[in-house]
């Protein structure tokens, strides 16, 4: 590409063009206009240049898919109807990621960043219904890891921070991945460092040739006249880091305890794909916990913790080369000295939570090898979920040890020493439970997605307490002025406890049809009989069943039935 300066009347103008061949000839395009000044167009054209660069590479690295492919820019797809009544289903049984990004974006969850102008690879935007799942999952994280426990506390660090940072840590070197193609099939793809030279193409088995490593932090610059260079945060930890003497001062806590935070990070991914799995901008929920360097023994592990199963794709099944997983429990794997007490107690918390969310039977727990570990680490465990387009990451559990505070400490001068019970002077080591929260919400809509053959449309099963929308109201006809009253009075009695939505438009069936889409639990309809008897019907989205309840009750039933303290069949009379 080069720049062309134009000259109209008595002003310049600036043009990226370049050349291409057609029909044998070669012809000059005009990519883009730069601006009115040299420096100007410069600096333009440097970006593009970049971004085209980035875009090529990553078409190159993009995975190709079996089947039909959705419309990145239209978000079309043949297999899903355009009113998201009939599902999609791969040859395997399984909705296709391509159809779950085009089911995400009909229904309001996902949307392509940037669409109106072809989107922008890496970048998602959480649409209405997803906004609500997202911070729905946010505060069941929150609640669960820091709310309920005394010995959790929060914090948010800002996205951009003193670069420092980034050196002190080891991300300015060691943050990157490498590109390469492989030599015989000239497939392209990327891997970690620890790979090079180790493994051969997963396509034809032939050698890689290294395209060269690209550091995964975005530059950024600070300053509208005096400009220094800066990064926009590739993990949330170090700010729990750098921040730890003003909480320890101020949080009034003693060891053990932690420090937990939810936040937007970023990723200058070489090759974004497979929807929300590999972004550019996402949120990380995780949190440090601080340990005596000294105390061994974990006083909140408990027997229970212990008998937690799972299936561990173990060291030494990888090193062989085999995928097989064994079933262990989180003792054997103490006794088996994989990790620590501790460690081994945050393992168990993460599979508690996951169960909760309904997603602990396609989870998998695979352990690094010694020689994948990061510059930080000395154990580390993947919790591998079992997506669409594969087993991958969805959260991880890492043992930091002092590694950061000491970090810190040498490129500071700041001493990260706290007193212990003894009065002696230590840097505390820690455990590092951490989740990519995009990931955890993707794999909620993917195992929640069920296509219903009795129905005839999409069932989305999600955990109650997550559903975007907690409930439905009806009036079973919009043309009657008491009924639609009473469902008005009915709906306005319960939307400020939970998010409710209120539908009067078509028919119930295809009403109730709509709302299993996008997984609401419970849809209450307003009949005749309901301005007799003062009752409604509350309709189960999973089972179909309905029950009858007084509407002076209506309000602590669905309460109730949401933090599942009654069985749907006891919340009321039964329709038969």
């Amino acid at each position: 590409m080069f720049i062309v300066k134009k000259k109209i009347g008595n002003k310049e103008y600036y043009y990226l063009r370049k050349s291409e061949r057609k029909d044998g000839k070669v012809v000059a395009k005009t990519v883009a206009y730069l601006g009115k000044t040299k420096k100007e167009a410069e600096v333009k054209a440097r970006e593009i240049e970049k971004r085209e660069k980035e875009e090529e590479l990553g078409k190159l690295l993009k995975p190709k898919v079996e089947g039909k492919k959705m419309d990145e820019k239209e978000g079309k797809d043949v297999n899903v109807e355009e009113n998201g009544k009939k599902g999609s289903k791969s040859e395997n049984g399984k909705i296709s990621i391509e159809d779950l990004a085009v089911f995400c974006k009909r229904k309001g969850f996902v949307f392509r960043s940037s669409e109106i102008y072809g989107g922008f690879s890496g970048f998602w935007d959480f649409g209405p219904l997803g906004t609500e799942l997202f911070n729905n999952l946010r505060q069941n994280f929150w609640k669960f890891f820091v709310q309920d426990r005394e010995d959790m506390v929060g914090m948010e660090a800002s996205i951009i921070s003193h670069p420092k940072i980034w050196e002190a840590s080891g991300h300015l070197k060691s943050f990157s991945d490498i590109a390469v193609t492989c030599k015989k099939c000239k497939k392209s793809t990327k891997i970690d460092k620890s790979e090079l030279g180790k493994v051969k193409c997963e396509n034809c088995g032939g050698e890689f040739i290294e395209q060269g490593e690209f550091n995964l932090m975005f530059k950024t610059s600070v300053g509208a006249l005096d400009k220094s260079d800066a990064y926009l945060r590739g993990e949330t930890a170090q700010g729990m880091f750098t921040d730890f003497n003003l909480i320890w001062e101020t949080g009034r806590k003693k060891l053990p305890f932690g420090i937990a935070q939810i936040g937007r990070c970023f990723r200058n991914e070489i090759a974004p794909r497979d929807f929300l799995f590999r972004c550019r901008e996402f949120h990380i929920g995780e949190f440090e916990y601080f340990i005596h360097p000294d105390e061994k023994k974990c006083n909140l592990l408990d027997e229970e913790h212990k008998k937690i199963k799972i299936r561990l794709l173990d060291e030494e099944a990888q090193k062989k080369g085999k995928e097989d997983l064994k079933e262990t429990t989180i003792g054997d794997m103490i006794k088996e000295e994989r990790l620590g007490e501790w460690h081994g107690y945050w393992l168990a918390e993460q599979v508690i939570w996951f169960d909760s969310l309904g997603l602990s039977d396609k989870i998998k727990i695979r352990e690094h090898t010694k020689d994948e570990l990061s510059h930080y680490s000395s154990a580390t465990f993947d919790f591998d979920f079992e997506y669409p387009f594969g087993s991958l990451e969805v959260a991880g559990n890492a043992n930091r040890g002092q590694f950061d505070l000491t970090q810190h400490g040498k490129f500071s001068g700041e001493k990260f020493e706290v007193l212990d019970e003894k009065g002696e002077k230590v840097v505390p080591r820690v455990i590092e439970p951490t989740f990519g929260m995009e990931r955890v919400f993707l794999a909620l809509i993917a195992e929640g997605y069920r296509y219903d053959e009795e129905r005839q449309n999409i069932v989305l099963k999600l955990p109650k307490t997550l559903a975007p929308i907690k409930a439905a109201v009806f009036p079973i006809v919009r043309n009657d002025a008491e009924t639609v009253r009473l469902a008005r009075e009915v709906f306005d009695l319960i939307r400020k406890d939970m998010k409710t939505n209120y539908d009067e438009s078509g028919s119930v069936g295809r009403r109730y049809s709509r709302n299993d889409e996008i997984g609401t639990p419970y849809c209450i309809t307003i009949d005749s009989e309901s301005l007799k008897g003062k009752d409604v019907t509350i309709r189960n989205r999973d089972t179909k069943k309905q029950v009858r309840v007084k509407i002076s009750e209506l309000k602590s039933v669905l309460q109730k039935l949401l933090n599942s303290e009654i069985e749907f069949e006891k919340a009321g009379k039964l329709v038969s």
